[in-house]
């Protein structure tokens, strides 16, 4: 019999509970996955809080990857047998999940299960931030905070590999080492200083960094604007500390004429989009460009305990869930 991780109503990681469940035969354009692993992300956080809303009972989870074992109707491009990674936007906390063909893509030999799992929401947001909202050239310097994080991992591997200038933010002297050996030139440690702007500035001789990625949101947000240089770029995508306060246009002038955007993944990875941003992120991971790491992995049963350590900011890498 399949399992799912059901949450009847928002709240703590307390309401999760494992029930059997019946995923349902693919209908016309869907799959039907068999999971080998789940990826755990902030998303799912939001979703359980009730921050991001969703429609109770509700079984969570943005990604997934496995083995396709039944097609519907209108799906030529996969079959029964292919070992696919996905993009449900909810779904996944199961031990088989019926979601769309267009959000999954097929899983190259050279990537395993559980990478693809820990890193498709995660590598398609970096490749969102990286290339598509402002693309990173070698010239350009940014500041990527929890640089040792599941994303962040990503972002800074990614960013020293065009060649860009990186400062990654990371909370702890322990989550620095594992930074480091991720590629920032510099690391800032959020418990050591006294002023995160103060220290890019620093070490950029006064000009700031052409762009900040900041998923902590609320704590780090005016640091974030005060870090940029002329005509910089802030991007926010992530609440770890709570969703950031109200911008004023004209204090953004004031800063320097800069721009303030907050993306999200799935109007990025569109069907239309999905399979190029897909077959750039495994060549990466391929070439040995990017180089996921795996901090922790959980029964689908300790879902509870992920959320926990998710939350506490006290995990490196990314989490994945086994069935």
């Amino acid at each position: 019999m399949e399992k799912a991780v059901i949450l009847d109503e928002a709240g703590g990681p307390e309401n999760f509970a494992l029930k059997p469940h019946d995923p349902g035969a693919p209908g016309a354009g869907e799959i039907l996955v068999r999971n080998a692993a789940i990826g755990l992300n902030f998303i799912d956080i939001y979703q359980r809080k009730g921050l991001y809303p969703v429609a109770f009972p509700a079984v969570l989870g943005q990604e997934g990857a496995g083995v396709v074992e039944a097609v519907g109707a209108g799906v030529e491009d996969l079959k029964p047998g292919d070992r696919v990674a996905y993009l449900s936007g909810a779904g996944a906390y199961a031990t088989a999940t019926v979601c769309p063909a267009s959000v999954a893509a097929k899983i190259p030999d050279a990537v395993d299960d559980e990478t693809a799992a820990a890193v498709f929401v995660k590598g398609l947001t970096a490749h969102m931030l990286l290339r598509d909202i402002f693309p990173l050239e070698t010239r350009h310097a940014c500041l990527v905070y929890a640089a040792s994080g599941g994303v962040g991992t990503l972002l800074t591997q990614w960013a020293a590999h065009i060649g860009a200038r990186v400062i990654g933010v990371v909370g702890s002297e322990e989550k620095a080492d594992a930074a480091r050996r991720n590629g920032p030139g510099d690391v800032i440690i959020r418990t050591k200083t006294a002023s995160i702007s103060a220290d890019v500035r620093k070490l950029t001789d006064g000009r700031g960094v052409d762009v900040v990625y900041d998923s902590v949101g609320a704590a780090t947000f005016e640091a974030s604007l005060d870090s940029l240089a002329l005509r910089g770029h802030m991007i926010t995508f992530g609440n770890a500390s709570g969703p950031v306060p109200a911008v004023q246009p004209l204090d953004l002038a004031r800063r320097g004429s800069l721009t303030f955007t907050r993306p999200t993944l799935f109007h990025y990875a569109t069907p239309d989009r999905l399979p190029v941003m897909a077959a750039v992120l495994f060549d990466m991971i391929a070439k040995g460009a990017l180089r996921p790491a795996i901090g922790k992995r959980f029964p689908l049963a300790d879902v509870a305990d992920a959320h926990r350590l998710l939350e506490s900011g006290d995990s490196a890498g990314a989490i994945i869930l086994t069935p």
